[in-house]
Parts: C-alpha cells; sequence; structure tokens
C-alpha cells in the first residue's frame, strides 16, 4: 500500500531512467547491510523449491535481466524473495548504451518501453562484485548471468563475446542466459536465424563444457527468445537447442509490435508489460507443446497479477521472472506471486 500510495507515485514523477538508478542505489546500499537482509528475507521469503535442469530453486520467482544490469543489488533483490536472479545483460567490455532518453512508462497501459542497448560496465567488473558480495559460498539465492554480444562486435564474430562471457562469470553462475533477442542492439536477433544460430550455438556450449570441468559442476545454459517470430523460425531455434543440448529456454523479451493504444506511440525500442502478457504465455504454450515439456521453460513477459504468473506456469514455465510487473507493483510483488503459484500448484 505504502508503494503504490506514496513511493511509486514519487518515483513516477521522475524520469524513468533516473528512478531506475535511484532504485538501484538504494538496493545496493540494502545489499549491504547483513541485518536489514536477515530482516527482508524473514519478511519476504516464499519457500517452494523446485528443481530446473538440475538446480534447486527456493521458489519459482525470478528477477529477469535488465533490471540489475551490473549485478549491484543481488543480495538485496534475494532478499526481497526472488528465488533466482538474473544480473545483465553483460558484454564483454563495458558499453554506455544507447542515447537518452531511451525508457518510456505508459502507467494507464501498464507498459514499458526501452531502448537501453546492453548499456553496462563490462564483464571483469561484474566479475569483481559478485566475487565481493555474491560469491558461491556466501549467497542465498541462484544467479543467473545474461550474456550479450557488444554494439561494435559484427554479427559474425558474436559467438566471441558470448564465450568471452562464459569464461569470466560462468564460475560464479548457477545457470547462463545468452541473449540474442533484445531489440535494441541493431541485428543482435537475426542471430535467432538458421543462417548464424548453429555457428552461434555450438561454441558456446564447448565453452560452457570446459568451464564446467574446471569448477567440476554442470553449467546450465538458457537461450532467450522474442516474442515476435514466427511458428517456423521456433522450431528452427528448438531444434538448435535440442542438438547442442541447452538445458532450456527463456520466454519472452519484450517485443517491437505496438498492440491497441500503441499503435500511435512514436517510440522505438522494446514493449513491456501487460500488451506483452498474452503473446508471452501463447509462446511458452507453443514451446512446451512441442517439446512435451521435456524442455524447461523460464516465462517472463507481462506478469502484472499472481494470476498471469499460474497462467505462465500452467502453460508449461518453470519458473517464472518479473520485471515490469514488479516496477508497478513494487517490493512485496515478488512475495504476492511466490506464495500464490505455492498455493495454487
Amino acid at each position: 500500500m505504502l508503494y503504490s500510495s506514496v513511493i511509486r507515485p514519487y518515483l513516477f514523477r521522475n524520469d524513468p531512467e533516473v528512478a531506475h538508478e535511484w532504485a538501484i542505489d538504494w538496493m545496493e546500499r540494502v545489499s549491504a547491510i547483513p541485518p536489514v537482509l536477515k530482516l527482508m528475507e524473514a519478511l519476504y521469503t516464499v519457500k517452494d523449491p523446485v528443481t530446473v535442469a538440475g538446480i534447486e530453486f527456493p521458489n519459482r520467482v525470478g528477477l529477469a535481466a535488465g533490471m540489475d544490469k551490473d549485478g549491484r543489488c543481488a543480495p538485496g533483490f534475494t532478499a526481497l524473495g526472488f528465488g533466482h536472479v538474473e544480473v545483465g545483460t553483460v558484454t564483454p567490455d563495458g558499453q554506455p548504451g544507447n542515447p537518452k532518453p531511451r525508457m518510456f512508462r505508459f502507467p494507464e497501459e501498464q507498459g514499458l518501453i526501452n531502448r537501453m542497448g546492453f548499456n553496462n560496465k563490462g564483464a571483469a567488473a561484474m566479475r569483481h562484485r559478485l566475487e565481493k558480495n555474491f560469491s558461491r559460498a556466501t549467497r542465498r539465492g541462484i544467479l543467473g548471468v545474461n550474456l550479450g554480444k557488444a554494439k561494435v562486435t559484427p554479427l559474425d564474430q558474436a559467438t566471441q563475446d558470448y564465450v568471452k562471457g562464459i569464461e569470466a562469470l560462468g564460475p560464479l553462475a548457477d545457470y547462463i542466459t545468452i541473449n540474442i533477442s533484445s531489440p535494441n542492439t541493431q541485428g543482435l536477433r537475426d542471430l535467432q536465424g538458421a543462417s548464424y544460430l548453429n555457428d552461434l550455438l555450438g561454441p558456446i556450449v564447448g565453452s560452457r563444457t570446459q568451464v564446467s570441468e574446471t569448477i567440476e559442476r554442470a553449467l546450465p545454459i538458457f537461450l532467450k527468445i522474442a516474442p515476435d517470430i514466427t511458428e517456423e523460425e521456433l522450431d528452427v531455434i528448438l531444434d538448435a537447442l535440442q542438438q547442442h543440448g541447452f538445458d532450456g529456454i527463456i520466454a519472452t523479451n519484450t517485443t517491437l509490435a505496438r498492440p491497441g493504444p500503441f499503435s500511435r506511440v512514436d517510440e522505438a525500442g522494446g514493449l513491456s508489460g501487460k500488451p506483452l502478457t498474452d503473446r508471452a504465455t501463447e509462446i511458452i504454450s507453443i514451446i512446451a507443446q512441442k517439446t512435451k515439456g521435456q524442455l524447461p521453460i523460464i516465462g517472463v513477459g507481462g506478469i502484472m497479477t499472481p494470476e498471469d504468473a499460474l497462467e505462465k506456469i500452467k502453460a508449461g514455465a518453470s519458473l517464472i521472472q518479473l520485471y515490469t510487473g514488479f516496477v508497478y507493483g513494487g517490493p512485496d510483488f515478488p512475495k504476492q506471486v511466490a506464495k500464490y503459484i505455492a498455493q495454487n500448484t
């Protein structure tokens, strides 16, 4: 109630990216205070364990990539009740992202448009921060690391960026996500097509295998896909994932579609939130049917209510992730969703 009546109105009076940075700065401070983290854990944690891709997750609700791009706040977000936190998207070297303004709110439609462009400080900076603040030995939750291609890297050399990311951050992660579906890095979604996909995924799996041998544990790897693909394109992706032994799929990223009132919105970038709810669930259902439930799915996209989350679980997702719903719903929202799923599955 406090968030919706006081905190959110204050944040929403400011530029979305500025408000986002304020929230991240605050969570970073919280993440450095163990007594506060323990109190938050007591208030927000929901236990509903589930094993996916060989990992035991404390509950089914995770934080989607994009919220904590540099891994600054993983302890704080875990203490808020997220069963897993996916940091990134991170590129091998830091990059500023696209020109500002690049994030836009649409409260009446419960949507966001962003064209951030993988702004981040790079893999080495993230590694240092995670080693210090969220190491495997001390952390309570599950850590995913979302990897992207740098803006300046040609598509035919994209593999090297993902391999570098796995080598740098794989030893610290519980799982790795390969992001080839953001609409905000020019040409990135072309990597989902048959002409690039197999050449991309083979070396990535080889790199994963080397890291797994070094750290003496399996390193699951997921692929994050766009909602704006045809069923035929999805078939190509699923065949490639099976061929190369990927452990799961994250469905979906933001959409380039502009449904309903967004047809009049003249802002480039990926649309998230309520306008994406049905399409993301549809993609999850199609994947589950095509793979007969054998490929783990993390469902993300337009989860604005606990009921939306349960629909994605019923459609075939093993886990779900929040981003825009968390922005609109506030700090109680992960607990509400996790508790609702636990009570209804």
